[in-house]
């Protein structure tokens, strides 16, 4: 915990320490702010985080198989796809939260965290914009965020390159700087750039994945070294988590950091928000008065908290969803041997599906290659007869790309979301499918077949997964901004209708969820509310 004496003058409290929760944070700092986050704080445990030390202190070459062994330690894939990530071999970023977030799953996926850093310590790290279609229902138009999408990518770091998906999601870099690219998927993108002109007349817009990863630069060092272990956690630190950005903060004299606490309710008084918790170590109750209040908790955890703040029990709120789905292709040309290929294992390429037959929205698909996930999901699916055909299977891993597909919210199942009251009180979380789904999947899935011939790479429609609500963790929109607010919605500061001083800065106050990436258009908007309220008292 923080131990420097309290900061004098009005304070904003930021509750959060995820992606939402430092860019709301920083951008109060510019303003001049003093502000305090608080988090619950659950941290990777010691173990696991001198394994990190030990990996980070030598070059992957040097790596033993008993270190790499721990680093993927209880991630195993099968045919139904890669299940929830660890960090390093650890499941601290869903620990604890049985204790203080109980729970019932009704065929959703979406999990809430407690970890310091949110689930940047496992996300896929895709960065790319919004585009003018996306918020053209919103309240606030997409030239309000451009100053807060550059401030972000300079903080978080973004590969990124100008190519065909800058005239419609631009970089909001000056230079921007981008990965290799894998065998596989140069072979894939040679491919659509030869075929770009039917593609594009069929709606297709596509080109280098953006995800959040510092990029080595000559003649400087620091940067991606391709170990091929990103799925499992970069011991060098190199994929963006929130938690480096709180760390840059605490130098900085107008900022502290609590960490260790729980909140569980907030009530405005005339000069303030009222923060109630508990001390996650002690169990000791926890208070604080603040001049404002951020609200970055995660879709769920926000939503217990006004909930319980508001006495609304038994009364359902729902959390849209964007639709995700795994469809792999099988590319005409093999890549060799991708196994002993110096690549990094994030999203290679983003394709957008612009097509009024399938969707008046974009239909959002990421690209990976090879990595060994993929590989154990191939031999899953041949079953008892892996070993005599892991030649055909070796094969088959040469040729494989993974597409995980997004669909718009609107087009996607909700979750409904209710408090029960109780000794402690428990959430229901029910998802409530949408009957477009799955033909639009399928239209899809269509789609691409149909163009597999420009696409120099076939569709295999038997291994589609569709998952469970929630499952890609693009979720929000459950106290959506609304130029004239109701119940139970926010002003386009994250206002919640009947309060004045506390702010919501999560994916919670999206009005709708787009199917491209979600976390660098949230961390924009909380930039941006942060930067109009820092000067309010």
């Amino acid at each position: 915990m923080n131990t420097r004496p309290p900061l004098d003058g009005s304070l904003h409290y930021v509750i959060g320490s995820g992606p939402s929760g430092v860019a709301c944070a920083h951008a109060l700092l510019q303003r001049g702010a003093k502000v305090i986050l608080i988090d619950a704080g659950v941290a990777l445990e010691k173990n696991r985080a001198d394994l990190v030390a030990e990996m980070r202190a030598m070059p992957p070459s040097s790596w033993s198989t008993e270190q790499l062994r721990r680093l993927k330690e209880g991630m195993e894939s099968n045919a139904k796809g890669i299940p929830l990530k660890l960090a390093f071999g650890s499941d601290y970023p869903y620990r604890e939260t049985d204790r203080y977030l109980p729970a019932d799953y009704e065929n959703v996926a979406l999990r809430p965290s407690l970890a310091r850093g949110g689930f940047s310590s496992v996300w896929g790290s895709a960065m790319m914009p919004y585009s003018e279609s996306d918020v053209a229902d919103w309240p606030i138009r997409l030239s309000e965020l451009q100053e807060h999408y550059e401030a972000v990518a300079k903080f978080t770091g973004l590969s990124a390159k100008r190519d065909d998906l800058e005239k419609l999601f631009p970089t909001h870099l000056d230079q921007p700087t981008a990965l290799n690219l894998s065998r596989q998927a140069k072979i894939f993108l040679g491919n659509l750039e030869k075929k770009r002109a039917p593609l594009q007349a069929a709606g297709f817009v596509f080109g280098q994945a953006r995800v959040g990863v510092r990029v080595a630069a000559p003649p400087s060092s620091g940067g991606c070294v391709y170990c091929g272990v990103c799925m499992y956690g970069c011991p060098y630190g190199y994929i963006y988590n929130s938690e480096h950005t709180l760390r840059e903060m605490q130098s900085h004299p107008n900022f502290r950091h609590q960490s260790d606490v729980v909140v569980t309710q907030l009530r405005e008084t005339p000069t303030g928000i009222f923060i109630e918790g508990i001390d996650r170590n002690s169990r000791a109750p926890f208070a604080a008065e603040a001049s404002r209040a951020y609200l970055a908790a995660g879709v769920i955890p926000t939503a217990q908290i006004l909930l319980r703040s508001s006495l609304l029990y038994d009364q359902p709120v729902r959390i849209k969803d964007s639709q995700y789905f795994l469809i792999p292709l099988a590319l005409a040309r093999s890549a060799g041997d991708v196994r002993n290929e110096a690549l990094h294992t994030l999203s290679q390429l983003f394709m957008e599906i612009f097509d009024s037959k399938i969707s008046p929205h974009s239909v959002h698909l990421q690209v990976y290659s090879y990595n060994d996930l993929i590989g154990q999901a191939v031999r899953k699916t041949f079953g008892p007869l892996a070993r005599p055909l892991e030649l055909l299977a070796r094969g088959l891993e040469r040729r494989l790309l993974v597409v995980q597909g997004y669909l718009h919210s609107t087009h996607s199942s909700q979750i409904a979301l209710t408090l029960k009251q109780g000794t402690p009180d428990r959430m229901h979380l029910k998802a409530e499918p949408n009957p477009e789904t799955r033909p639009m999947i399928h239209r899809v899935v269509r789609k691409l077949l149909r163009h597999s011939p420009h696409l120099g790479a076939l569709p295999i429609p038997p291994m589609l997964q569709i998952a469970d609500s929630g499952r890609g963790f693009h979720s929000g929109g459950t106290f959506p901004m609304r130029a004239q607010p109701g119940p139970l919605e926010t002003d386009t500061l994250g206002r919640l209708h009947g309060w004045s001083r506390l702010h919501l800065v999560d994916a919670s106050v999206l009005p709708d969820v787009p199917a491209t990436t979600i976390t660098f258009s949230v961390m924009a908007n909380a930039h941006r509310i942060g930067s109009l309220t820092a000067g309010m008292a």
